[in-house]
Protein backbone atom coordinates (compact mmCIF):
# COMPACT_ATOMS: atom_id res chain seq x y z
CA UNK A 1 0.00 0.00 0.00
CA UNK A 2 2.99 2.31 -0.26
CA UNK A 3 2.02 3.59 -3.69
CA UNK A 4 -0.66 6.30 -3.71
CA UNK A 5 -3.31 5.60 -6.29
CA UNK A 6 -4.89 8.35 -8.39
CA UNK A 7 -8.36 9.39 -7.29
CA UNK A 8 -11.19 8.36 -9.58
CA UNK A 9 -13.11 11.05 -11.36
CA UNK A 10 -15.34 12.87 -8.94
CA UNK A 11 -19.10 12.92 -9.69
CA UNK A 12 -19.05 16.65 -10.37
CA UNK A 13 -16.37 16.11 -13.02
CA UNK A 14 -18.12 13.24 -14.80
CA UNK A 15 -21.06 14.96 -16.45
CA UNK A 16 -19.17 17.47 -18.53
CA UNK A 17 -21.26 19.41 -21.01
CA UNK A 18 -24.38 17.54 -22.09
CA UNK A 19 -24.74 17.01 -25.80
CA UNK A 20 -27.62 18.48 -27.79
CA UNK A 21 -29.25 15.04 -27.84
CA UNK A 22 -28.89 14.73 -24.05
CA UNK A 23 -30.53 18.12 -23.55
CA UNK A 24 -33.32 17.15 -25.97
CA UNK A 25 -33.87 13.81 -24.23
CA UNK A 26 -34.03 15.54 -20.85
CA UNK A 27 -36.56 18.07 -22.16
CA UNK A 28 -38.72 15.27 -23.59
CA UNK A 29 -38.50 13.37 -20.31
CA UNK A 30 -39.62 16.46 -18.40
CA UNK A 31 -42.50 16.93 -20.83
CA UNK A 32 -43.80 13.34 -20.89
CA UNK A 33 -43.36 12.65 -17.18
CA UNK A 34 -46.03 15.13 -16.13
CA UNK A 35 -49.51 14.06 -15.03
CA UNK A 36 -51.26 16.20 -17.64
CA UNK A 37 -49.38 14.42 -20.44
CA UNK A 38 -50.61 11.06 -19.16
CA UNK A 39 -54.13 12.45 -18.83
CA UNK A 40 -53.94 13.72 -22.41
CA UNK A 41 -52.84 10.30 -23.65
CA UNK A 42 -55.68 8.61 -21.73
CA UNK A 43 -58.14 11.13 -23.18
CA UNK A 44 -56.86 10.44 -26.68
CA UNK A 45 -57.51 6.72 -26.18
CA UNK A 46 -61.00 7.40 -24.81
CA UNK A 47 -61.76 9.49 -27.92
CA UNK A 48 -60.16 7.00 -30.30
CA UNK A 49 -61.75 3.79 -28.94
CA UNK A 50 -65.36 4.63 -29.91
CA UNK A 51 -64.22 5.61 -33.41
CA UNK A 52 -63.86 1.89 -34.17
CA UNK A 53 -67.57 1.41 -33.54
CA UNK A 54 -68.63 4.64 -35.24
CA UNK A 55 -66.62 4.18 -38.41
CA UNK A 56 -66.86 0.42 -38.55
CA UNK A 57 -63.98 -1.44 -40.11
CA UNK A 58 -61.89 1.31 -41.64
CA UNK A 59 -58.57 -0.39 -42.14
CA UNK A 60 -56.70 2.75 -43.18
CA UNK A 61 -57.79 4.61 -40.03
CA UNK A 62 -56.65 1.75 -37.81
CA UNK A 63 -53.36 1.43 -39.69
CA UNK A 64 -52.62 5.14 -39.26
CA UNK A 65 -53.39 5.06 -35.53
CA UNK A 66 -51.38 1.89 -34.93
CA UNK A 67 -48.41 3.15 -36.93
CA UNK A 68 -48.40 6.53 -35.21
CA UNK A 69 -48.58 5.04 -31.72
CA UNK A 70 -45.84 2.53 -32.53
CA UNK A 71 -43.51 5.24 -33.82
CA UNK A 72 -44.16 7.53 -30.84
CA UNK A 73 -43.65 4.65 -28.41
CA UNK A 74 -40.40 3.60 -30.07
CA UNK A 75 -38.98 7.13 -30.01
CA UNK A 76 -40.04 7.77 -26.41
CA UNK A 77 -38.46 4.54 -25.24
CA UNK A 78 -35.17 5.50 -26.90
CA UNK A 79 -35.21 9.00 -25.38
CA UNK A 80 -36.20 7.83 -21.93
CA UNK A 81 -33.54 5.12 -22.02
CA UNK A 82 -30.95 7.84 -22.67
CA UNK A 83 -31.97 9.81 -19.60
CA UNK A 84 -32.18 6.66 -17.47
CA UNK A 85 -28.70 5.55 -18.52
CA UNK A 86 -27.23 8.97 -17.69
CA UNK A 87 -28.95 8.94 -14.29
CA UNK A 88 -27.62 5.43 -13.57
CA UNK A 89 -24.10 6.47 -14.58
CA UNK A 90 -24.26 9.52 -12.30
CA UNK A 91 -25.36 7.39 -9.35
CA UNK A 92 -22.61 4.86 -10.04
CA UNK A 93 -19.96 7.59 -10.12
CA UNK A 94 -21.25 8.96 -6.82
CA UNK A 95 -21.14 5.51 -5.25
CA UNK A 96 -17.60 5.01 -6.53
CA UNK A 97 -16.52 8.34 -5.03
CA UNK A 98 -18.09 7.42 -1.67
CA UNK A 99 -16.47 3.98 -1.68
CA UNK A 100 -13.11 5.47 -2.65
CA UNK A 101 -13.37 8.04 0.14
CA UNK A 102 -14.27 5.31 2.61
CA UNK A 103 -11.33 3.19 1.44
CA UNK A 104 -8.99 6.18 1.85
CA UNK A 105 -10.36 6.81 5.34
CA UNK A 106 -9.88 3.16 6.29
CA UNK A 107 -6.31 3.29 4.95
CA UNK A 108 -5.64 6.50 6.90
CA UNK A 109 -7.00 4.96 10.11
CA UNK A 110 -4.79 1.92 9.61
CA UNK A 111 -1.79 4.24 9.22
CA UNK A 112 1.56 2.54 9.23
CA UNK A 113 0.27 -0.29 11.42
CA UNK A 114 0.50 -3.69 9.88
CA UNK A 115 -3.21 -4.27 10.32
CA UNK A 116 -3.66 -6.76 7.54
CA UNK A 117 -7.32 -7.26 8.42
CA UNK A 118 -8.07 -3.58 7.77
CA UNK A 119 -6.01 -3.58 4.56
CA UNK A 120 -7.91 -6.69 3.51
CA UNK A 121 -11.20 -4.88 4.22
CA UNK A 122 -10.05 -1.96 2.07
CA UNK A 123 -9.18 -4.32 -0.75
CA UNK A 124 -12.56 -6.07 -0.43
CA UNK A 125 -14.32 -2.69 -0.59
CA UNK A 126 -12.41 -1.74 -3.71
CA UNK A 127 -13.11 -5.11 -5.31
CA UNK A 128 -16.81 -4.90 -4.42
CA UNK A 129 -17.33 -1.72 -6.39
CA UNK A 130 -14.71 -2.42 -9.02
CA UNK A 131 -12.72 0.74 -8.38
CA UNK A 132 -9.40 -0.72 -9.47
CA UNK A 133 -10.75 -1.84 -12.84
CA UNK A 134 -12.50 1.48 -13.50
CA UNK A 135 -9.41 3.50 -12.63
CA UNK A 136 -7.25 1.58 -15.07
CA UNK A 137 -9.84 1.72 -17.84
Amino acid sequence: MGQKKPHPTMPSEVAGTPTMFDRFATAVEDFVSRAWFFAGCALLIVIWAPSIVLFGSIDTWQLVINTATTIVTFLLVALLQNTQSRANNAVQHKLNAIADGLADLMTHIAGDDDDSALHQDVQELRNAVGLEQRESA
